[in-house]
C-alpha cells in the first residue's frame, strides 16, 4: 500500500540484546494489519539478517485505565509502565513485571511471568481482530496459542499490591546478568531448571564470537560485546546438543527466533 506507515529500525540498538539488522518495519493498527510479525520491544526476540515482514503497534495503544476494578490497557504499554501505575494506584496481580523488560501485548502472547506469577492470572478478554474471552485462548507456562496481534488487555483487579511480594520478586533478579540479553533463552523443563542443565553440562562461561553463556546464570546468553545472530544460534544449539547428551533432555526455547 502507497499510504502505509513504516519506520526504520537498527535492531542491534533497538533489541535488548542488540543483534540485529536496520529494517523497514510497519506501523501497525488494527485497520492495517496484513499478516505482519509484531516485534513488540524485541526483548525476547532473535531477529535474523534476513528476517521480514515485520510490523509494530503505533503508539495510539500506548495507555493504561483503571474503572471499577477493571485495567484496560494497550499492547504497546510498556511492562515497567504498567508496574509502576499498578505500585502507585495500589493494584495487585502485577508485582512481577518489574523484572520483564517488553510490553504487555508481547508478553500476553508468551505468557511472561515471573516463578509462578504470570499475565493470564487476572487476563478476561482481549482486543485482537474482535474482543474475545480469555477462554477463548489457551494459556500453559509460558505459552499461549495466540497467533493473531494483541491490541488491548483487560485484567481483573482481585487485590491490593503485595509489596512483599514484590520485594521477594526483585531479589530473584539479583542473580541476572545486567549485560544485554534475551532474558531466559530455554523454558524450564518440568521438575528442572534449564540453568541447572546447562551448567551441569559444562556450558557455563562457554563463548562464541560476542555471545556467552552467563558465569552468573546459564540460561542467560549475554552479548559481551559484537554478538551476532549466527553466534546465538551456535550456542543455542551446542546447549540443546550436550543437554540432550547428558541428561536425555531435550530444551525447548523460550525466546522466538525470526
Amino acid at each position: 500500500m502507497k499510504n502505509e506507515k513504516r519506520k526504520i529500525i537498527d535492531f542491534s540498538k533497538f533489541s535488548s540484546i542488540k543483534i540485529g539488522p536496520k529494517l523497514s518495519v510497519k506501523i501497525i493498527d488494527e485497520y492495517n494489519y496484513d499478516n505482519e510479525f509484531l516485534i513488540g520491544g524485541a526483548t525476547n526476540t532473535l531477529i535474523s539478517p534476513n528476517a521480514n515482514n515485520l510490523g509494530i503497534l503505533s503508539d495510539r495503544y500506548k495507555f493504561i485505565e483503571y474503572k471499577n476494578g477493571y485495567l484496560r490497557v494497550g499492547a504497546k504499554t510498556k511492562n515497567r509502565t504498567l508496574y509502576n501505575f499498578c505500585k502507585k494506584n495500589n493494584l495487585g496481580g502485577f508485582e512481577f513485571l518489574s523484572l520483564l523488560p517488553g510490553s504487555i501485548g508481547g508478553s500476553i502472547r508468551m505468557n511472561a511471568g515471573v516463578k509462578n506469577e504470570e499475565i493470564s492470572a487476572n487476563l478476561i478478554a482481549l482486543k485482537t481482530d474482535k474482543l474475545r474471552e480469555k477462554k477463548d485462548f489457551l494459556f500453559h507456562y509460558r505459552y499461549s496459542n495466540i497467533d493473531i496481534p494483541v491490541f488491548e488487555a483487560i485484567f481483573e483487579i482481585k487485590r491490593n499490591f503485595d509489596f512483599e511480594l514484590d520485594l521477594k520478586l526483585k531479589n530473584f533478579r539479583k542473580n541476572q546478568p545486567s549485560m544485554p540479553s534475551l532474558g531466559s533463552v530455554f523454558k524450564n523443563p518440568q521438575g528442572d531448571f534449564a540453568g541447572r542443565l546447562i551448567e551441569a553440562a559444562g556450558l557455563k562461561g562457554a563463548k562464541k564470537g560476542g555471545i556467552k553463556i552467563s558465569e552468573m546464570h546459564a540460561n542467560f546468553f549475554v552479548n559481551i560485546g559484537g554478538g551476532s545472530f549466527e553466534d546465538m544460534i551456535y550456542l543455542i544449539d551446542l546447549a540443546k546438543k550436550r543437554v540432550f547428551e547428558k541428561f536425555g533432555i531435550t530444551l525447548e526455547e523460550e525466546i522466538v527466533i525470526l
